[in-house]
């Protein structure tokens, strides 16, 4: 249970103010079909979040607990710091989408989670924790608690979030995580 729980809390506080955060205002905004929307970032996320924690059980099953070890403690403190620069969207397109919705929106996050912090943080939450499965529907849950309130409220949520100390938790937390694996605290599974 703390696979599940420690990852959906770092992913939910991760993804607050994130491109993707970002991506679900805006298709929002532009399409207004939530259900599709949702679904969309649900199924983009189990698969990317999934193919991630595989990684992270394969990485984590090839090297040593100590090289382990150093590795996840750099990673979240690295996630820590990285979790302090905002992200912004630096395109919009108008036309129609050829997908549909759902389809649109399933690409989109997809593609834009590659590489992403909370990407990350799946790889590096499987390789510390041995319950894949139970890292993988955290970081979804922690992923779906940040976007579904930004795609049914729109931007008047993300206007009234005090990013900053959102973005300083996030980072608190990544941290603490680093600095207990690297002392050694907390079990691997």
């Amino acid at each position: 249970m703390e696979a599940f729980f420690v990852s959906t809390g770092v992913v939910a506080l991760a993804e607050i103010g994130d491109k993707t955060q970002l991506l679900a205002l805006v298709l929002a905004a532009r399409f207004r079909k939530p259900v599709p929307i949702i679904l969309g970032i649900l199924v983009a996320t189990l698969v990317n979040h999934a193919l991630a924690g595989a990684a992270g059980a394969w990485v984590s099953s090839l090297i040593g607990p100590t090289a382990m070890r150093w590795i996840l403690g750099i990673s979240f403190i690295a996630m820590a710091l990285w979790t302090l620069v905002p992200d912004k969207i630096d395109e919009e397109k108008d036309s129609a989408p050829r997908l549909g919705v759902f389809g649109t929106t399933l690409v989109a996050f997809f593609l834009l989670e590659m590489g992403d912090k909370t990407q990350i943080a799946t790889v590096a939450l499987a390789a510390k924790y041995s319950s894949l499965a139970a890292v993988v529907a955290g970081t979804t849950l922690g992923m779906m608690l940040a976007n579904v309130p930004a795609v049914l409220l729109g931007e008047v949520a993300a206007k009234k979030l005090p990013m900053r100390i959102v973005h300083g938790i996030a980072a608190a937390i990544f941290f603490v995580l680093g600095v207990m694996v690297l002392l050694g605290f907390g079990s691997q599974g």
